[in-house]
């Protein structure tokens, strides 16, 4: 059974890249472009992990994971922004993890299989 994740971004090119790349890895991947999207796809699809955005339009990724730990508080999530400086958001604490967005991929795979590692999710 492979692990589902599902990655939340506002830039097309990312979701694609990120979606290439995972899928190269093993991983079953769904994508979402705002927070709206993420709560359906948490709802219908049930992913052991999110890759979450923070600056996006409709909902920002903060508002979103207040709204995923209400549906499962259980799904790890992994906040990946352009921007450190959110590191310092309370709402922040509330993901395992915290990576800033690269084109280079190799800290967020990493991350990710830390986390699954913790969540016993091994793939």
């Amino acid at each position: 059974m492979s692990v589902k994740i599902l990655v939340v971004d506002d830039e097309e090119n990312l979701r694609f890249l990120y979606e290439r790349e995972l899928l190269d890895e093993g991983y079953e991947i769904i994508l979402a472009r705002d927070g709206r999207e993420c709560l359906d796809m948490v709802e219908q699809h049930a992913p052991d992990l999110i890759i979450l955005d923070i600056r996006m339009p409709r909902m920002d990724g903060l508002e979103a994971i207040g709204k995923i730990i209400e549906i499962n508080k259980h799904i790890p999530i992994i906040i990946n922004s352009a921007y450190s400086t959110y590191k310092d958001d309370f709402m922040s604490w509330a993901a395992d993890a915290y990576v800033v967005k690269s084109y280079d991929l190799d800290s967020l795979k990493s991350t990710i299989r830390d986390v699954l590692e913790k969540k016993h999710l091994k793939k």
